[in-house]
Order: structure tokens, then sequence, then C-alpha cells
């Protein structure tokens, strides 16, 4: 074996013992690269090597990339979403969707389990925050579904799976981030591939790549759900309806009505092409201020409630209009500009009385941060790692395997099915998807389907034991009868549930291709 062979994976075995140690993940990174990247240097100069271990240029390449990290549009659109999902999570929009599900499905046998996977959808179409979700609804819902005879296997693992949708369900961070390292390999792979008029991989070919496939894995869970609750009764019983349940029309509209024009908003703003997801998460984040502002005190509900229907008329203008508009229209959005400013203004004040606008900038900063700073200790990661001759030694192996393409996109899933039991979807995201990708493209698999079957295989990191997040979200939460047993025993259906729609995806690729190929005409 290669001197450099031995160096990787001498590593990989660092990096990941040190991750098992907890050393934090991003100067874990950082610093076993250049731990290495010295080694090699040391090794050359000890054996006089006229030929180095490792090609300084490749670290050369480390500020442009940290200039390119800074200077990447799609990136933006991160820290904007986590605000959005930040305010709706503080102003109780789960609670209210939990409350006007529970009236809605109030006489369906299991009807309050299933009544989560569809209140998690929805979460995740706002929001698309795992943890806000899952804590969410772990106080708001494990005690009620305790009380009512639940078996606390089924009721935590309905609970966990319903959170981790925000990852599948556009807007999504995972999937921005992946369409951040998936548009690099793509181009990377044409260029391989002798095509010099390279195609964009979009943030919005992931998101539309996205909904069949994440509606699809609610409806998988609503069936396991519904046939627990018929073949099981006693692991989900029958609710017995209140009469102060009875659906009143007036709170189903405030609870479904807000977040759904939003969801609509800011999908439909990226779909339609009018918008880019930069643009359509600001547009998210003001919405879900305002929405903050009507919902935290009585007194700004009257402005904040203008300024919102300003801002949606704004949008409307500025979407109808594709050519400079008339005088009389932009006197209109002068005006709409000025009441929805106040209103913003009055929805800021009200969330800065409710003490939640510093925990929320707290929140995104502190996120957001972590995301770019792990970004910037795998950059170093892959550049070195490339260094070693990484990525030639990834392509043979996986072009050599007995089985060709169908047998490589089978161990690349594994591993990462594998790496989820121990890392986060981010380091997963950043670290194994540059080597694998432009590999696998090369290949002849189509980016937006290869995109969207890494994303349903990263959402079952938060469920795999012994680290998953979404397990340790609701164990912060979960009342002392539940136990860690419980949570570990009550997912295991969920991931189940993954993989099978894992396989359905790579069966139908059509199901990941079909709504960009419509939207978009590729």
């Amino acid at each position: 074996m290669e001197l450099e062979s031995v160096l990787l994976l001498m590593m990989f075995a660092t990096l990941f013992g040190a991750l098992m140690l907890g050393y934090p993940v991003a100067f874990t990174l950082a610093g076993i690269s250049i731990l290495f990247a010295l080694l090699a240097i040391g090794i050359g100069e000890v054996f006089e090597m006229p030929v180095g271990v490792l090609d300084l240029d490749y670290l050369a390449l480390f500020p442009e990339r940290i200039f390119g990290i800074m200077l990447n549009d799609v990136l933006l659109a991160v820290p904007l979403f986590i605000a959005m999902g930040a305010f709706l999570e503080k102003s109780k929009v789960a609670e209210d969707l939990l409350n006007a599900m529970a009236q809605l499905l109030r006489n369906v046998r299991g009807g309050l389990g299933m009544s989560i996977t569809v209140v998690g959808a929805l979460l995740a179409a706002s929001t698309g925050i795992v943890g806000a979700a899952v804590v969410t609804m772990g106080l708001l819902s494990l005690p009620t579904l305790l009380k009512r005879g639940y078996d606390p296997a089924f009721a935590a693992g309905s609970i966990c799976a319903a959170g981790t949708l925000g990852q599948i369900i556009p807007p999504s961070i995972v999937l921005v981030l992946l369409t951040d390292q998936l548009s690099g390999a793509w181009q990377q792979a044409q260029r391989q591939m002798g095509v010099f008029s390279v195609d964009a991989l979009t943030v919005g070919d992931l998101f539309a790549g996205a909904l069949l496939p994440g509606l699809g894995l609610v409806i998988l869970y609503l069936i396991y759900q519904a046939s627990v609750a018929f073949f099981h009764p006693e692991k989900a019983p029958p609710y017995q309806p209140r009469d102060d349940l009875v659906p009143e029309f007036g709170g189903l509209f405030r609870a479904f009505f807000p977040p759904i024009i939003l969801i609509l908003t800011v999908l439909g703003s990226i779909l339609t092409g009018v918008a880019t997801p930069t643009e359509a998460a600001a547009v998210g984040a003001t919405g879900a201020i305002l929405l903050a502002g009507i919902r935290f005190e009585r007194k700004f509900r009257g402005p904040a409630a203008y300024g919102l229907l300003a801002f949606m008329a704004l949008l409307v203008i500025s979407f109808s209009h594709e050519s400079r508009p008339g005088m009389p229209v932009l006197i209109l959005a002068g005006l709409l500009s000025l009441v929805f400013a106040y209103g913003f203004w009055r929805s800021l004040l009200a969330t800065r009385r409710a003490n939640i606008l510093q925990q929320v900038l707290t929140a995104t900063v502190r996120i957001s941060t972590m995301v770019f700073v792990i970004l910037m200790g795998a950059t170093l990661f892959s550049l070195v790692f490339r260094g070693f001759g990484g990525d030639i030694l990834v392509a043979d192996f996986l072009t050599e395997l007995a089985g060709g393409p169908v047998m490589a996109i089978i161990v690349v899933m594994m591993v990462m099915f594998l790496l989820g039991f121990f890392l986060d979807f981010i380091e997963i995201t950043f670290v194994v998807v540059p080597i694998v990708a432009p590999v696998l493209m090369v290949m002849g698999f189509d980016p937006i389907w290869l995109g969207i079957m890494m994303a349903i295989n990263l959402q079952t990191s938060f469920l795999t034991p012994p680290f998953g997040f979404a397990l340790f979200y609701l164990r912060s939460v979960a009342p002392p009868e539940v136990t860690t047993k419980h949570l570990y025993k009550g997912v295991v259906p969920f991931v189940a549930i993954q993989v099978l729609a894992l396989g359905l995806l790579a069966l139908f690729p059509a199901l990941a291709t079909w709504l960009p190929g419509v939207i978009f005409g590729g």
C-alpha cells in the first residue's frame, strides 16, 4: 500500500476516533487536516523525497474556498430560514396546529398520533428546524398521548419521526446545504464527461424533487400509524371526544391559514422562478416576524395585521409585474411599503416585549455559526483528502465494484446510513458528499435523484441510536415514565419506513425527477 493511502486511512481513523470522544466537529476536521498535512510534509523532508507526499498547492486553495463560501448566495438562505423557523416556533404555531388537528381527528382511531405526523409535515414546511419541532411537540403532545393510554414507545417514535420531516420537506436546510455541495460536484462531473456547457443545479431543483418523496414519506408514516391503531388498539386507543373539542371554524382557520400561506409564498416564489431561495427565505423570515407580532400582544395585532396584508399585496404586485409598472402602481406600492414598514416595526417591538427577539437572534447566530464553521473545517479536510489522492482512490474503488453503478450506489447509501448512527447530517453532507457525488454522477446518476436519495438517508441520522439528535431532543423534555429504551424501540419502525422509502425512490426515480422536469422544463 502506498504511503498516501496509509496516511489517508490513518486520517479517517483519527477523525472518527476524535468524534467518538466528543471533540467539536469543526475544529476536529480542521485540526486533523492540518496535523496530517504537516506530517506528510515532515515525512517528505526526512526522507528527502523529490516529490512530496502532499502537494502544498492544495492547501493554498483554502483561502479561495473560504472566500467562495462568503460569496455564496445560496448559503445566505440558511440563517434566514433558521430565523423564520425560530420566529414561528416561538409564536406558538405548533401549539395551535396540534389543537386544531386534535379537533379534526378526534373521532379517528389513533387520530392523536396521526395528527402529530400531519402537524410535523406542516411544521417541516414552515420551520424546517428539527430540534424546535421535536421539543415543541414533545412538550405539547407527549403528556396528552400518555394520558390517553398510548404506548410510550409508539408515542415517542411518532413524535421523533414527525419532527425529522423538516429534513426532506422543503424549505429544508438540509436541501440547501446539499445543493451547495452537489452543484459543485455536478459541474465537476460534467467537465470530466467532456461537457463544458455546464448545467447548474439549483435549490429549486431539489425543493421540487423533494416534494413528492416528502409527501410520500408522510403517507407511509400515516399508514403505519393507522395499522398500529387497527391491529393493536391497546397501543393507540380510540379517543373519546369531549364537547369542548367540537371543531370551531374560526379557530381552525386561524391555526391553518397563516402557516399555509407562508409555505405557499416561500415555496411558490422559488418554484415559479420569481425569487431566488435567498430572496424567498427573506420573505419567509419577514412574514414570520409579522405573524409573531400578530400573536403576542393585543395592541400590536392591528398594525402587524395591516403590515402583513400590505406585505402580501406588495408580493403580489412584484410577482405580477415583469416589466416596469406604471405610476399609479408605483404610488400604491409606496403607500403599501409605508404600512408594511410600520407594521414590521411594531411587530419587532412586540417580539422584543415578549422577550423572544433576543432568543431568536441568538439561536439563529448560534446555529448558523455552527453550520459555517463546520463547512470551513470540512473544506480544509476535503483539500487534504484530495491532496493525498483520496478522490482517485474512492473513484477507483466505486468504479471497480463487481455490480457496477448499481452496487456503487448501494455501497454509498449503506455507508451514509451507517455513518448516521454516529455523525450528524452536517458532517456527512460536508465530508462524504463531495467525495462520492462526482463519481456517482459520472456513472450516470441524475443529480436531483441522487440529492433526494441522500436527503432521505441523512434524515435517518436523526433517528438512529445511539446519537440520533431527535432522540436527544425528546429525551430532554420527556416525562420520567418514557425511558431511553422506549425511544429506541419506538423509532425502529420509522427508520425501517425511511429505508423502504429509499428503496421505492431507487425503483421509481421519477418520484424525484418528474416534478422538476414539469416545473423547470428539465
